[in-house]
């Protein structure tokens, strides 16, 4: 079982982050009290995962809210617009920041809310209400998934999907963990998840901590463990799925959805509602996060490729629907067809 807290508010006004850059070497907690900070710590990734993003960005406007000089409520509410335009532009693919935002936004904006104080209030509660909101999720998804995983059942994961990155319980590694905690005897293969490893370093951390037995592989193996030894199923995370069942994740996650379809492995997508975003027709309309070539050429301190070389970066892909066999919420499982039952779920 788990006994630490990968997002915090703090009671004098300050929000506690785990420093995931350090994992698993260090344990380091980061404090802060200015919005400016928390957009560069989602933007440096401090934190990272969708839900915890969006839990970030919402207690990241109740800082603005806490320590803004506004006197009035109308100056307050644009000191609130203004800190939302910083913390909207931290990170582009993940829909949970701007969902939060916006909830918070919106709550911000309430007439009934007629002085600053109230506001400050309604503001902090709010993201609070958000924190809970994906706490419930992370937890209802482990119970919507435990029929999904036979008992022995090895299992693939991708990336980082646990705590660290939802705040709470996790979304496919929730999967796992529940299963776990249910007596199933469960074993995880963790992708190592390049270029920042979020699997080697993170994941791996978080299993150790619940006591799940897995072993490392580099990305590149799926195919081979999935034809040699045999895997059950796959489970990623997702950054944001479009309304037809497109589903942007860490990048890998494509190639991962190709290996399964190829050896009939079942291949879930597990998330919170909060990920699907109906706005958006297909993948096709998802931005996709470029990043630094340093992350590809470098590790830490050392140059691992040629002086002068170059390297494209993108942080994440997206896997058709077609390669997808179903969609693990905390609302329930969701089967093909995704546009009409995606449609029906969130209506």
């Amino acid at each position: 079982m788990k006994t630490y807290h990968a997002i915090e508010w703090l009671a004098e006004g300050k929000l506690r982050l785990i420093d995931q850059r350090r994992l698993p070497q260090e344990l380091v907690y980061c404090d802060y009290s200015d919005y400016h900070e928390v957009a560069v710590a989602i933007r440096e990734m401090v934190v990272r995962g969708a839900p915890a993003i969006g839990i970030t960005a919402g207690y990241g406007l109740a800082l603005a809210a806490w320590y803004s000089p506004a006197t009035d409520v109308e100056t307050l509410r644009a000191d609130l617009r203004a800190a939302d335009a910083v913390l909207r532009a931290a990170r582009p693919t993940a829909v949970n920041l701007f969902w939060a935002l916006e909830r918070v936004l919106r709550r911000a904006a309430d007439p009934t809310l007629t002085t600053v104080a109230a506001i400050r209030k309604a503001v902090l509660a709010e993201a609070h209400a958000i924190y809970a909101f994906e706490a419930e999720s992370n937890f209802r998804i482990g119970q919507n998934a435990l029929p999904l995983v036979p008992d022995g059942a090895k299992i693939i994961h991708h990336c980082n999907t646990g705590p660290l990155a939802t705040g709470e319980y996790g979304t496919a590694l929730r999967v796992i963990t529940a299963a776990h905690e249910a007596g199933k005897r469960v074993f995880a293969y963790v992708d190592e998840t390049r270029p920042r490893l979020q699997g080697a370093r993170l994941t791996a951390w978080e299993l150790q901590q619940w006591g799940v037995p897995f072993t490392i592989i580099v990305d590149g193996a799926a195919a081979h463990i999935m034809r040699t030894v045999g895997i059950d199923l796959c489970v990623v995370g997702c950054d944001r799925i479009a309304a037809n069942g497109d589903t942007a994740n860490k990048i890998g996650t494509y190639s991962l959805a190709l290996a399964a379809k190829a050896h009939n492995v079942p291949f879930y997508v597990v998330g919170p509602t909060s990920t699907i975003d109906m706005t958006l027709a297909s993948g096709d309309d998802i931005v996709i996060e470029q990043r630094s070539a340093d992350e590809v050429t470098r590790f830490e301190a050392c140059q691992i490729a040629p002086a002068g070389a170059s390297a494209t970066n993108p942080a994440f892909d997206v896997t058709p629907a077609a390669y997808i066999t179903a969609m693990i919420t905390e609302r329930g499982v969701v089967y093909p067809p995704f546009k009409e039952n995606l449609a029906r779920l969130m209506a």
